[in-house]
């Protein structure tokens, strides 16, 4: 219950000469101001229209939402343009996979049932092309984090989930989106001294990783270790957007994207 890894399952993903795999967390959509929102938005859905065609496989790191939380018939209403975006990106025959972060827990059934998008619950073990990827939101990782542990095996339980789904929904909501601000709050206030992701990192690449993935951190970073690499999204909360690509026989890598005003914004990779 307290590891940090709650589960990892294996994954193959095929790439074609002509295509791509793009990574991406830590959006956050739902914080702050809706004018910053709008903006974070539309550069996520500009980026989410270029995918077709060139793109084999979408991975979702965590946190793309600041706050989720859905009901059996309601779900947070903010966020329609996002969720359309990525029901047409799967019916242009772009697969994704959606990793749960600390902000977006409150996951039920609505993207399974509604838009056909399995959430993971844990960590990924995936075979792309060549080359095999540990992928992970990076929440609990850290080694002296054992607070959050307990924290996250409270937040993820079913049963109270199930009890919480009781309230109202906007009530229960609400109280998702302050739940989301102390978790915030929780991690900016921790001293996790030197970077416990990239020592997570570390172990799997010695374990025979080729590649790490993770995001949480907001800390982009792309950085050899041994014989492999640790990759770490950073976020879309600053300037500039970055998110990771891998298109073989190249090395995977971040792309930077400026966040300019929504009718010039330029989205798809530079």
């Amino acid at each position: 219950m307290f590891s940090p890894v709650v589960s990892l399952r294996q994954l193959r993903v095929e790439v074609a000469s002509t295509q791509r795999v793009v990574f991406l967390s830590d959006v956050h959509l739902g914080l702050g101001s809706a004018a910053d929102n709008r903006i974070r938005e539309d550069a996520l859905i500009a980026l989410l229209r270029g995918l077709p065609g060139n793109t084999a496989h979408l991975f979702i790191v965590g946190d793309l939402f600041d706050y989720w939380f859905d009901y059996r018939h309601v779900v947070p209403r903010k966020h329609v343009r996002t969720l359309a975006a990525l029901a047409e990106l799967l019916d242009n025959h772009v697969p994704i996979t959606y990793l749960m972060g600390n902000h977006d827990f409150g996951h039920h059934t609505y993207f399974k049932e509604e838009l056909g998008i399995e959430v993971e619950r844990g960590d990924l073990d995936v075979m792309i092309a060549d080359k095999r990827f540990y992928i992970s939101h990076g929440d609990g990782k850290a080694a002296n984090d054992k607070g959050y542990l307990l924290l996250r095996a409270v937040l993820r339980n079913r049963l109270a989930q199930r009890m919480y789904r009781w309230l109202h929904p906007d009530l229960g909501i609400g109280l998702a989106s302050r739940t989301s601000h102390g978790s915030r709050a929780y991690t900016d206030a921790r001293d996790y001294g030197l970077d416990g992701l990239k020592h997570f990192a570390e172990a799997r690449i010695a374990e025979g990783y080729d590649v790490v993935v993770m995001g949480h951190r907001h800390r982009a970073t792309v950085e050899h270790i041994q014989q492999g690499l640790y990759i770490n999204l950073g976020d879309w909360l600053g300037s500039t957007i970055t998110y990771g690509e891998y298109a073989p026989p190249a090395m995977p890598c971040l792309k930077q994207v400026p966040l300019y005003l929504p009718n010039t914004l330029q989205g798809t990779p530079e």
